[in-house]
């Protein structure tokens, strides 16, 4: 709970260091703080309205909904105060209202469901317009989980962000950024003139280009009205003649169709090859 109440203020920390609001000063809304009359400068008090946690359930692999002992799920509303001189005008609250909407939904990990905003009205007493609005959070409560945090950054992405951070659908896996970094595997090998020969590469490939070194990718005698292939590429089910892919890498042969011939295992050439993952 004293994370949650932290929030507000690790909320004013982070916004008053984004370029696109320095012209604002925020300020959490509880003590409050006295306010220059009249106002010559926008400002935004940020607090917690309305607070709902619940017990957290997840399904399991029957399909069965499983109460977690030591996980919440905390439904956040906070609320925003925005204030401005009368000579900024009333689009200026909007104005400032959509920047920092857009900077918490852009540039966090927050998980914000919802936002609004009211009507402006006058204030008087300051000479300024005001416009109050707010925004909900849906996040993961495991006091168990975070109770050595000490919260030195923004937000704790795993209390405030855990079912965000944990959803498959929108994040990459560690196996997707290790192929982005290292998206082919590239070897050779050497001919041994078997007529088919199964090359490893520690994975099933999702595309194969093979060809031998020093040759052209096919070669004609017009003689014999022969063709002789020395390149192959396979993708999926569908692969050209001589190469078929396999569950550990591809598989090479040589064949002759329509006086084609292909052959990738002819005795000392050399063949190189460059799978992707």
């Amino acid at each position: 709970m004293d994370s949650i109440v932290a929030l507000p203020s690790k909320i004013v920390d982070w916004l008053s260091t984004r370029p696109q609001l320095r012209d604002i000063n925020f300020f959490t809304e509880f003590p409050p703080i006295n306010k220059a009359v009249p106002l010559k400068k926008a400002i935004v008090a940020v607090g917690i309205q309305e607070l709902k946690i619940v017990d957290k359930f997840v399904e399991n692999a029957e399909g069965i909904l499983e109460r977690q002992e030591y996980c919440r799920t905390a439904d956040i509303h906070a609320r925003l105060s925005i204030c401005v001189p009368y000579s900024y005008g009333g689009s200026a609250c909007h104005e400032i209202f959509t920047k920092i909407m857009d900077e918490l939904t852009f540039c966090t990990d927050l998980n914000i469901t919802e936002s609004d905003c009211g009507e402006i009205e006058s204030d008087r007493n300051t000479s300024a317009l005001v416009l109050g609005g707010g925004f909900k959070i849906s996040a993961d409560f495991c006091p168990g989980e975070v109770a050595d945090d000490h919260y030195i950054s923004f937000l704790d992405k795993e209390f405030l962000c855990g079912s965000h951070i944990r959803n498959e659908e929108v994040h990459v896996t560690n196996e997707d950024k290790a192929k982005w970094n290292n998206p082919f595997f590239v070897g050779t090998y050497f001919g041994t003139g078997s007529t088919s020969r199964t090359i490893e590469v520690g994975f099933k490939p999702r595309m194969i280009i093979l060809f031998c070194s020093d040759c052209a990718p096919f070669e004609i005698n017009f003689g014999t009205q022969k063709i002789f292939v020395n390149f192959a590429f396979g993708s999926g089910n569908y692969c050209t003649q001589g190469i078929s892919l396999t569950s550990n890498g591809f598989k090479v042969s040589k064949s002759t169709f329509n006086n084609c011939t292909t052959s990738f295992n002819d005795t000392g050439m050399i063949y190189c090859y460059a799978a992707m993952k």
